[in-house]
């Protein structure tokens, strides 16, 4: 009889082009796939509550399969560490109700995008951040971030070829914020997300804060539902998928909390 299993899963998305497995491509789904196959000697299908981007990295993605096996989660979990990358880590793997569906039961996903603004940025890290070297108005980015909150039509925001029935999402949390020594990140918690929804409201979010575009006008991007009047899409680089949320698990894992073992700026806000 099989067994429903749910993983958490963090990832550096630099070396990878996205979740989803692509022709002649390494992805973080094929990875994690062939590691269960070799474990099961038996193919396995990994789907995740969403796909993430090129580049884009992960705090706490989820995702769940179906195995007929007696084998314990937590050697699931020990054992995929062994053999994945480095870019790669599973947190945690459970049992759950075999009806559980890491996509469809999905309640609530949370994005942040992180911006160094100050004229150097370190090299070190240069694949978790986008370098802005122009001061950026962070007064006027909140003030249109404010009109996102809430149940809007985003097709103004939507790329090209995006898989959707309409494109009405609700956002929760849509907020900019200001740490200090030139981090600046940019929050979005929500029940759904369109095709590089997210990478194009910090475009056009930017260019509010370089005075290229009002708020008020921002607003009126908003409503036109017309993707040519927003701005570009921000690089991949800067995103982070922190944390998708369920019925049964409503509030961020406390081991990612605050924790110093990711980038600053991750966990702010309760969404």
């Amino acid at each position: 009889m099989e067994t429903t299993f749910r993983l958490t899963i963090g990832y550096h998305g630099t070396p990878y082009a996205g979740w989803q497995i692509q022709p002649d491509q390494p992805t973080v789904q094929q990875a994690i796939q062939e590691a269960l196959t070799r474990m099961l000697t038996r193919p396995v299908t990994v789907i995740a509550s969403g796909r993430t981007d090129s580049g884009v990295h992960a705090v706490a993605q989820v995702a769940h399969f179906k195995a007929d096996t007696a084998i314990p989660a937590e050697k699931f979990q020990d054992a995929l560490n062994s053999m994945l990358p480095e870019s790669i880590t599973i947190h945690a793997c459970e049992k759950v109700p075999e009806t559980f569906h890491a996509r469809f039961n999905a309640r609530r996903k949370r994005y942040t995008y992180r911006i160094i603004n100050r004229p150097v940025a370190p090299a070190v890290s240069a694949d978790t951040f986008w370098h802005i070297r122009n001061p950026l108005d962070i007064a006027a980015m909140k003030q249109a971030a404010a009109h996102l909150q809430g149940t809007h039509d985003f097709k103004a925001f939507e790329g090209t070829g995006s898989p959707r029935a309409t494109t009405v999402r609700t956002l929760f949390e849509a907020c900019v914020h200001d740490h200090g020594q030139g981090l600046v990140t940019l929050t979005f918690c929500g029940s759904g997300f369109l095709k590089f929804m997210v990478r194009n409201l910090v475009g056009t979010l930017v260019d509010v804060g370089l005075s290229r575009t009002t708020p008020g006008e921002f607003k009126a991007i908003l409503e036109s539902c017309n993707r040519q009047h927003a701005g570009a899409t921000a690089p991949s680089r800067g995103l982070f998928l922190v944390r998708v949320a369920y019925e049964d698990t409503p509030h961020a894992p406390r081991e990612f909390t605050d924790s110093p073992l990711y980038p600053a700026g991750l966990w702010l806000g309760p969404c």
